[in-house]
C-alpha cells in the first residue's frame, strides 16, 4: 500500500489552484472596446397615435426633421438644414444688444428685450443643434 504524505497533497492543491488563477487572470485583464460604429434601424416605418417615424436599414446619423414643437435628428434619409449656434447667431445677437419690443429676433427669453439672460441663452446652446424654434435662424 502507498501512502501519500500531507506536503505532497498540499503542494500539489497549490499548484492547481495558481494554474486555475492563472487561466482565470487572462480574461480578467484583457481591455474592452466599444467601437464609434452604429448599425442602424432595420428600415421600415413605426407610428403611434399621430407620430410616423420612417428609417432606412444601414443609415448614418447626420441630417434634421422638424414638425411642429418636435424635431428629429439622425439618417441621411430624412436631409434637411442643420442648424448649428455660432458665431452668426452670436452676431445677429449683438446687432439687437439692448433692444426692446415684441417680437426680437434676439429676444431668446421672452421678456421683450435683448439682455445678458438672451446671452445666457445663446451660450447655453453654443455649437449645438438649434432648437425648433430657434429666433436668429
Amino acid at each position: 500500500m502507498r501512502w501519500i504524505s500531507l506536503k505532497a497533497v498540499i503542494q500539489k492543491g497549490a499548484v492547481t489552484l495558481l494554474a486555475v488563477c492563472l487561466l482565470m487572470a487572462g480574461p480578467a485583464l484583457s481591455q474592452y472596446e466599444i467601437s464609434w460604429y452604429t448599425i442602424d434601424g432595420g428600415g421600415g416605418t413605426s407610428s403611434g397615435g399621430p407620430y410616423t417615424l420612417t428609417g432606412t436599414i444601414g443609415q448614418p446619423d447626420a441630417g434634421w426633421s422638424i414638425g411642429g414643437k418636435y424635431e428629429l435628428l439622425g439618417g441621411f434619409w430624412p436631409g434637411g438644414p442643420i442648424c448649428v449656434v455660432e458665431f452668426d447667431d452670436f452676431t445677429r445677437l449683438a446687432q439687437l444688444w439692448l433692444n426692446t419690443g415684441s417680437g426680437l429676433a434676439g429676444d431668446l427669453d421672452g421678456d421683450n428685450d435683448v439682455d445678458f439672460d438672451d446671452l445666457s441663452w445663446l451660450a447655453d446652446y453654443w455649437l449645438c443643434y438649434c432648437p425648433a424654434d430657434w429666433q436668429l435662424k
